[in-house]
């Protein structure tokens, strides 16, 4: 598929020495929340392909969602606005919220803001955005509406390629990677890199770790959109991929979506004082946080293997809550 460029590709990938030694394992990190600055994360690996398909079909209004410190919501506007386009968030909120991390930056890139309650979101945010886009067209806007973060089968066409970017750099290094392992929040990067192993025959392990919801919930949905996105690779037409290569470990989303436990925060920490490395609170923190305690604790994790961990971003969704840490 054509797409546009956007990210600083390829990330860097090095070796989190001081965390390996601590824990007897090789632990390396890929920077995908270095593939932009305003677009940052790995939000932008999806949105160049699904923002070409706007594009082409002469789309000039982008509509997405999310949470009120949504890293996609935040990547698509800055897209938006660095394109010439106009953009609408929807955004799910439980109270009146100040006006700072990534919604700051929605509102100073110049997004329109609907904002909705937790059940409207889970259950009526695919027809709420349906309905701003007919109230856009009558005033003269021809918009494109992006799913949650731009998780389809479009999007996972940005981690497909992620994994070609991967086997690069294990040829550039001399480092094959046993086990790649990222933060699983609406499913699509994780869909991408399985979708990929198992079309390339690659032979790793991809673990997702949820931050939301369950196992059983992304397996599905990994499967769904790895599947729709056949389509779009006419080459491996008739392809079938193995459903029960999906791997996701759902013993860490801890207390609920973007809401973090004080060991968790302990971690975000630790990490940052012992790696000079930033996690946020709602993905990478709480993944990592899995691979730590899998490893520290004898979990499913091989201390043998050669573990990629991939940092999605999120540094904007750090800020709201630096108040909770303890100093």
């Amino acid at each position: 598929m054509d797409k546009l460029t956007l990210a600083n590709l390829p990330t860097k990938i090095y070796k989190l020495g001081r965390l390996s030694r601590e824990l007897d394992a090789n632990i390396y990190i890929k920077r995908d929340d270095q593939t932009g600055s305003e677009f940052s994360g790995n939000k932008i690996r999806k949105l160049e392909y699904v923002v070409k398909d706007a594009l082409d079909k002469g789309c000039n209004l982008l509509i997405t969602c999310g949470g009120i410190q949504s890293n996609h919501c935040r990547a698509t506007v800055s897209v938006a606005a660095y394109l010439g386009l106009k953009s609408a968030v929807l955004l799910r909120i439980s109270d009146n919220p100040p006006v700072r991390g990534n919604y700051f930056l929605d509102k100073l890139m110049g997004a329109d803001v609907k904002f909705c309650t937790q059940d409207e979101y889970r259950h009526h945010r695919n027809e709420i955005m349906e309905e701003m886009a007919r109230e856009y067209r009558q005033q003269g806007y021809k918009p494109y509406v992006i799913p949650e973060g731009a998780s389809n089968a479009i999007g996972v066409m940005g981690y497909y390629n992620c994994m070609d970017e991967i086997l690069r750099q294990e040829k550039e290094t001399g480092i094959t990677f046993d086990t790649i392992v990222v933060a699983t929040g609406s499913g699509g990067t994780y869909a991408g890199l399985y979708l990929a192993n198992e079309l390339k025959k690659t032979g790793k392990r991809i673990i997702g770790m949820a931050v939301c919801d369950n196992t059983e919930y992304f397996t599905e949905i990994a499967y769904d959109i790895a599947t729709g996105a056949l389509e779009y690779l006419p080459e491996h037409a008739g392809a079938r991929i193995d459903k029960t290569h999906i791997e996701i470990n759902d013993k860490y989303v801890g207390i609920g979506y973007a809401l973090s436990r004080p060991e968790e925060l302990e971690f975000i920490k630790k990490t940052a004082r012992l790696e000079g490395l930033v996690l946020d609170p709602v993905y990478t923190g709480k993944a990592m946080y899995g691979v730590f305690n899998e490893l520290q604790k004898g979990g499913n994790l091989s201390h043998r293997n050669n573990i990629l961990f991939i940092h999605t971003g999120g540094l904007y969704g750090l800020f709201p809550i630096s108040e909770s840490f303890t100093w």
